[in-house]
């Protein structure tokens, strides 16, 4: 048995996440989410997130290829505030995985899916929508602070980033700051994960840790044939495809937390 887990879970594993990479290369999102959501129905809602903490991590260690010394001293004076905040919010997520049941955790999970698909489709807006952007999604000091903390306890819970990128993409940033503040909130906590999975035993046991390192590569692989297969289908097609994914598999998280819960 692989690192303890039985042959064909094991396979199952490394072909969920290969999966994701699958998803993320191929519509440029959905590769945490879509690996977490499918390894929650095998594995746990909790083991799932936490296994997905070292692939997570490889797949956006790219981004800091994309930064230079200049980009990150503007991304670290303009942005610390909010990157500080999600650490500690993130710290916050990960200690509730040991307290929350199983049936809640499958519940939220399912419905935090389903909430990552009415934000990444483009072609209804959520009602509320413009007003949150306008009033909640500003550059304030304020503003960092509180969303970094809610986006940070979603992330370190279930490993959902859409609220991130939602707010960084409501600045209007440049291409550079962007991406700065990107590889600082999912390279740099990612990296803190690591360290604080361990220290609260969320890995439960090492093997769960191993298979997490391990499963990084077909996840890497996933994402660079994802990208190949980008410039042969349509995009519009594999977005609807991906999203009607998730959502089959939000529906299914919330239909089996709540069976758990009666």
């Amino acid at each position: 048995m692989p690192f303890g887990f039985e042959g064909v879970v094991f396979a199952g594993v490394l072909g969920v996440v290969f999966f994701g990479g699958l998803v993320k290369g191929t519509t440029g999102f959905g590769y945490a989410i879509a690996s977490t959501a499918i390894l929650a129905a095998v594995i746990g809602p909790a083991a799932a997130v936490v296994l997905m903490i070292v692939p997570m991590l490889a797949a956006n260690l790219a981004l800091l290829g994309e930064l230079d010394r200049g980009d990150l001293r503007t991304c670290i004076r303009r942005f610390w505030p909010f990157v500080l905040a999600a650490v500690l919010g993130t710290l916050a997520g990960m200690a509730l995985l040991e307290r929350l049941p199983t049936p809640l955790l499958t519940l939220g999970l399912g419905a935090f899916t389903l909430g990552y698909v009415l934000v990444a489709q483009d072609r209804v807006t959520l009602p509320g929508e413009r007003w949150v952007a306008r009033y909640c999604f500003r550059a304030s000091t304020t503003a960092k602070v509180g969303i970094g903390l809610l986006a940070g306890v979603v992330f370190g819970a279930s490993n959902v980033a859409v609220q991130v990128v939602a707010y960084l993409d409501s600045l209007d940033l440049d291409h550079a700051t962007f991406v700065g503040v990107l590889a600082m909130i999912l390279v740099g906590i990612s990296t803190i994960r690591v360290g604080a999975a361990w220290s609260m035993g969320l890995f439960g046991r090492p093997a769960l840790g191993w298979l997490s390192l391990v499963a990084a590569a077909p996840g890497l692989l996933g994402v660079a044939v994802g990208r190949r297969l980008r410039a042969r289908v349509p995009t519009a097609t594999v977005d609807a495809l991906a999203l009607g994914l998730l959502v089959v598999i939000g529906l299914k998280l919330l239909q089996g937390g709540a069976s758990a819960l009666v």
